[in-house]
């Protein structure tokens, strides 16, 4: 049996609603992964620092509150200095299409809003976890 995909879900900034979060990680177990829920508030040091110490495939990062332009550059920025390159980091929630394009020419490999079928969502992740080849 192969070792299930890893995924840290979070989210950052002061975004107090965490619903849609929820369910994706409960439609991600239901699906076989392994998945930790960051809580609410986190800052961009603190799910980088999880994600790394806990040695996820993905960090999933939950928006609704319109931080994305500014979260996702020290996300990378941070993933970056600790060597931690190779982790696939996907966005969700609720964003303006235009910033949609915006960061994934940062380097968000994916986003999914709150609008996508949950099986899209684990099809997704196992797609890019396998293109990406083991660590």
């Amino acid at each position: 049996m192969s070792t299930p995909v890893r995924v840290l879900l979070a989210k950052v900034g002061l975004d107090g609603h965490d619903r849609g979060v929820k369910v994706v990680a409960r439609t991600l177990r239901d699906a076989g992964m392994d998945v930790i829920y960051s809580g609410l508030h986190r800052t961009p040091e603190e799910v980088v620092n999880t994600a790394i110490q806990e040695d996820v495939d993905v960090l999933g990062v939950s928006l609704l509150s319109g931080v994305q332009l500014t979260v996702f550059p020290k996300i990378f920025k941070l993933l970056e200095d600790k060597g931690a390159n190779d982790l696939i980091v996907i966005a969700g929630g609720v964003m303006p299409d235009e910033d949609v394009a915006t960061i994934k020419n940062m380097g968000v490999r994916e986003v999914l809003l709150q609008d996508t079928p949950p099986q899209k969502i684990v099809d997704t992740i196992h797609q890019l976890v396998a293109a990406r080849g083991p660590r």
